[in-house]
């Protein structure tokens, strides 16, 4: 299930935090205070997606419109669907908020807890994704995330990796992708061509002897 959802800007002001009914969970308290830390390293520069593993719980994030949007998980909850509930948390704050409020000098942290309402609405609805009237609605809605970026808490906070530096791997998987694909496809124009080449090739010189023959 969905433990825990955060709204802050990338200069690392928190916007909103969501209530989680008085839980008292040291591993989740502890996974808190490091998506924190994450937070404060955060900038233009870095992921603009990822997944951070940590212990029992997984941390996701998308950043949009200058804002980062992250909740906590539990481990074995699906990663598609965690994404999908911040695409929606994001769509809607972004439609009620716009970038001259939430951007502002004079914002102050904390300021949109109002919003809380709409997150622990929208988490309901993501909870049970056994329940048929909303698996069927968010199975239509599911992103393709299987090249989002996974890091282990430990590499990002304890041993100097960076978020810049996970969006230049990102960057060189999807380019090596591109690279595998592109092989793929020529391999299996060179497999077509060794297979059917030689009856081609006879089909033509038929075809060229009995216009020549004939015409």
């Amino acid at each position: 299930m969905i433990r825990h959802t955060l709204i802050a800007r990338i200069d690392g002001l928190i916007l909103v935090t969501s209530s989680d009914n008085g839980e008292v969970d040291a591993a989740l308290n502890e996974a808190k205070g490091k998506l924190k830390l994450i937070l404060r390293r955060l900038n233009a520069n870095a992921e603009p997606q990822a997944t951070i593993e940590d212990g029992p719980y997984t941390a996701h994030y998308i950043m949009k419109n200058d804002l980062c949007f992250f909740c906590i998980c539990d481990k074995s909850y699906p990663r598609k669907l965690a994404f999908t509930y911040l695409s929606d948390i994001s769509s809607e704050f972004t439609n009620t908020y716009n970038s001259t409020q939430y951007g502002a000098s004079s914002c102050r942290a904390y300021q949109y807890m109002e919003f809380d309402t709409f997150i622990q609405k929208t988490n309901k609805t993501y909870q049970d994704t056994r329940a048929t009237q909303n698996f069927d609605r968010l199975n239509d809605e599911l992103k393709d995330v299987t090249k989002v970026m996974t890091k282990n808490i430990e590499d990002l906070l304890y041993r100097g990796d960076s978020l810049e530096r996970m969006g230049d791997m990102s960057s060189r998987l999807r380019e090596d992708s591109r690279k595998y694909k592109k092989a793929a496809v020529r391999i299996n124009w060179e497999l077509l061509l060794k297979q059917y080449g030689p009856f081609g090739a006879l089909a033509f010189i038929i075809i060229v002897f009995i216009w020549w023959r004939f015409f």
